[in-house]
């Protein structure tokens, strides 16, 4: 079955960083775009990054644009997400998501509605 496990959340001063993990496993990894999430506590979902199967492109909401990098490595099924310059309004649970559909594109990656998989979320913490 998919599996999505998250890890490297946890407590960082603002102007910091972090390094998310995602390892992935149960479908063919290679073949689907994948994405990151998150939550922060009595918020809704927003939508963070997205990259395609083979990493050819990438997308970054406007709040992290400049300060995150999501990348992924295919051979070890895992996917990353590089947080840099870390604000106290970047504190939530960060949840790595498989799109459904490995010929999503563009806009289609950043839509909830797409994804299929989510793993059990990593929490991030940033105080100032």
């Amino acid at each position: 079955q998919v599996q999505l496990v998250e890890s490297g959340g946890g407590l960082a001063q603002a102007g910091g960083s972090l390094r998310l993990s995602c390892a992935a496993s149960g479908f063919t990894f290679n073949s689907y775009p994948m994405a990151w999430a998150r939550q922060a506590a009595g918020k809704g979902l927003e939508w963070v990054s997205a990259i395609y199967s083979d990493g050819s492109a990438t997308y970054y909401a406007d709040s992290v644009k400049g300060r995150f990098t999501i990348s992924r490595d295919n051979p070890k099924n895992t996917l990353y997400l590089q947080m840099n310059s870390l604000k106290p309004e970047d504190t939530a649970l960060y949840y790595c998501v498989k799109v459904r559909s490995p010929y999503f594109t563009d806009i289609f990656l950043k839509e909830f509605k797409n994804y299929d998989y989510w793993g059990q979320g990593t929490q991030v913490t940033v105080s100032s």
